[in-house]
């Protein structure tokens, strides 16, 4: 693609985003300044801390990178930057996820806090050196705050590479993933035998299977949790098409079904951060909006679980 093309592409990029922005579209109901405190939690090992909702970048992100497409998903990032968002998370097992975020970072710029999060997913010592190289490139960034086995592949090489990179101050957390249940038991294993500072794999009302062991592991040994696959890749919302939001579920500032699936998982003492993903700007925006006012207690989350049941 020549230069003359990707200039055109830019403005025709700002042109629309400027024109959504002149209606109101990339303006939230309310400004991330106009509202309560954001919800964070404490990272064990730093004690920095994180909102407790980010942003995700599976499917989402991958996308073929024309105007049309890069326009409404720097909605999107912008909305997210909006309404306080800093983590975002990604993986080059994603496609263009990554290619497609690092351009949109050139043009909409982050905040000073950005937390950039990838991960390592291939096999070998020099094959991940040279991935996680790529992607910091994608990225466009000068480091990345964490990054994580994907999936545990080749984990003991990979392991060693991170923990070097974290010494040498060219990240500051190393952490691993699963996405998959039949991996748990590997996990625990290898959470229990090395001192990761983050891991990540899916809960949420509908799969609770990581409460069993995997939560109170991370809560006893000073993990961060990051949460993926918030709402079960859209199939909680197929199991509430239809039926009123509960009326109880404003005491915990809940406008939404988004937010009641989002504050669950959230509302887990063990949990740091939820990642869902969307390519809607009004998705995102509700999405944002759980992570502030209050969150669900312990007798308000069993309600939770019970109703969801129910359905």
């Amino acid at each position: 693609m020549n230069r003359t093309h990707n200039r055109n592409d830019r403005r025709r990029f700002l042109k629309l985003a400027a024109g959504l922005a002149a209606i109101g579209l990339l303006r939230p109901a309310k400004t991330f300044a106009q509202r309560e405190a954001q919800i964070t939690r404490v990272i064990a090992s730093s004690g920095q801390r994180l909102p407790v909702i980010g942003m995700g970048t599976s499917r989402t992100f991958d996308v073929t990178p024309d105007p049309a497409a890069m326009a409404n998903l720097g909605e999107v990032l912008q909305a997210f930057f909006q309404q306080g968002g800093t983590v975002i998370d990604s993986s080059p097992m994603y496609g263009n996820s990554e290619q497609v975020l690092g351009d949109l970072l050139r043009r909409i710029p982050p905040p000073a806090n950005l937390f950039a999060a990838t991960k390592v997913w291939t096999d070998g010592e020099e094959s991940g050196i040279e991935q996680m190289e790529h992607s910091r490139q994608l990225w466009g960034v000068d480091g990345f705050e964490l990054i994580q086995i994907h999936n545990l592949r080749d984990w003991q090489v990979h392991y060693e590479t991170l923990m070097a990179m974290k010494s040498e101050g060219k990240i500051r957390y190393v952490g691993i993933t699963t996405s998959h249940g039949r991996d748990h038991d590997e996990l625990q294993s290898v959470l229990k035998s090395h001192p990761f500072d983050f891991v990540q794999f899916s809960y949420n009302v509908g799969n609770r299977d990581a409460e069993r062991e995997l939560l109170p592991l991370a809560a006893d040994r000073g993990i961060a949790v990051i949460v993926n696959r918030p709402f079960a890749r859209g199939s909680l919302f197929q199991k509430t098409k239809g039926h009123p939001l509960p009326d109880w579920a404003a005491d915990f500032d809940c406008g939404s079904w988004g937010q009641f699936f989002l504050k669950y998982v959230v509302s887990h003492p063990a949990v740091s951060c939820a990642i869902p993903a969307t390519s809607k700007v009004h998705h995102m925006v509700d999405n944002m909006g759980a992570g502030f006012g209050r969150l669900p207690d312990q007798t308000e989350r069993r309600r939770m679980e019970s109703y969801f049941a129910s359905l």
